[in-house]
């Protein structure tokens, strides 16, 4: 049984047969030559738009038709502009007063904000355009290279023997699987790094937020350590290129390494910053054989990404050496914040009752 709305289309197109307009029509938004022209375009001999003649018809006639509704159509509308008027307007404003940015003849596609907020240009202290949006030129520092490498926390309890064990034993596959390809072992071993600091971040966020309580800065001090430890992943991602079965290997140990610290903090803080900290020693030792192997000439020292000149407030002529003598000082300070972290807690005081050591790096 024919629905409503066909069955009114189909007595549109009769009463239009007769002569009525119908649910048909057209309007010319150039030169037509009269209302017979339309009607030749409606009209054509054989049936609706047989026939046409674009020798008489302006190429700007607009059409609107109707599909039947049966199809799940809307109505809608085609115009025959010219391939000049085809192309894509570049955006100028914004309906809330968003400048489009790159203006003046800029070819770059602007994104308007409804809700009026544009991104702010940055420059550097010479005035030149900042290129990063990854961090701010107020987020970029000088590493302290002097910092001590060879401090180690020596395992007293049982617990630090267990943290220890397990560091140790996490770096035979690692050890294994990239042997002394530098450059993709540090790329994994960022993103494994970048964890631990986001986690404790975030579980004292909450923390914070069920006991009305202050955290000390230790949230932003966290968070501030899985920051840095990510721009060392973003610098090394230009050093080394991962294939395929790296970037699954990095899903898989950090599905599993996420959830294991995650745990590991919730059942004893003292125990997860523990483990962090010999982590950080683990990783100074492994960019110690990256320096060495740069030194002798078997890793070719390329000239640094421009990201970590930019990072590191580096020289211009940096090279990949200096790149990752400045990571190996970052290391050296997560490893003494951790280390410190854990000795809070062993000491029966929370992270809140000392100040945290913010802009540590």
């Amino acid at each position: 049984m024919m629905s409503r709305s066909a069955t009114r289309v189909i007595r549109s197109v009769a009463v239009y047969a007769q002569g009525s307009p119908g649910y048909f029509s057209t309007a010319t938004a150039g030169t037509i030559a009269s209302e017979s022209t339309s009607a030749r375009i409606l009209n054509g001999s054989g049936g609706i738009f047989r026939g046409v003649n674009p020798g008489k018809v302006s190429e700007r006639a607009a059409v609107t038709w109707i599909r039947l509704p049966g199809m799940g159509a809307r109505n809608a509308s085609t115009v025959a502009l010219d391939a000049k008027e085809q192309k894509e307007e570049k955006v100028e404003t914004g309906s809330a007063g968003g400048v489009a940015a790159g203006g003046g003849g800029s070819d770059e596609k602007a994104i308007v904000s409804y809700w009026g907020i544009s991104p702010g240009k940055v420059t550097k202290e010479d005035g030149s355009e900042w290129r990063w949006s990854c961090f701010r030129p107020w987020e970029t520092y000088k590493a302290n290279v002097e910092i001590d490498l060879e401090k180690h926390h020596v395992p007293v309890t049982f617990l630090d023997k267990v943290a220890l064990w397990t560091v140790k034993s996490l770096r035979y596959p690692t050890d294994l699987f990239f042997q002394r390809r530098y450059g993709c072992r540090a790329m994994m071993l960022e993103t494994v790094a970048a964890v631990p600091g986001m986690v404790g971040g975030m579980l004292l966020h909450f923390k914070s937020l069920r006991r009305f309580e202050h955290s000390g800065g230790w949230i932003k001090a966290l968070l501030e350590e899985a920051e840095n430890e990510r721009m060392h992943l973003m610098t090394f991602m230009e050093v080394a290129k991962p294939k395929w079965y790296e970037r699954a290997l990095v899903f898989a140990v950090q599905g599993v390494f996420f959830n294991a610290y995650f745990l590991g903090y919730l059942v004893s803080p003292k125990f997860a910053h523990r483990v962090t900290g010999y982590l950080e020693e683990e990783a100074i030792h492994s960019y110690t054989e990256f320096l060495k192997e740069l030194d002798e000439g078997r890793i070719e020292n390329v000239p640094a990404p421009a990201i970590a000149v930019d990072y590191w407030r580096l020289p211009q002529d940096a090279t990949l050496r200096d790149v990752v003598v400045v990571v190996r000082a970052d290391e050296a300070h997560h490893r003494d914040v951790n280390h410190f972290a854990s000795d809070i807690h062993y000491q029966g005081h929370e992270l809140k009752e000392s100040p945290a050591p913010l802009g540590y790096h």
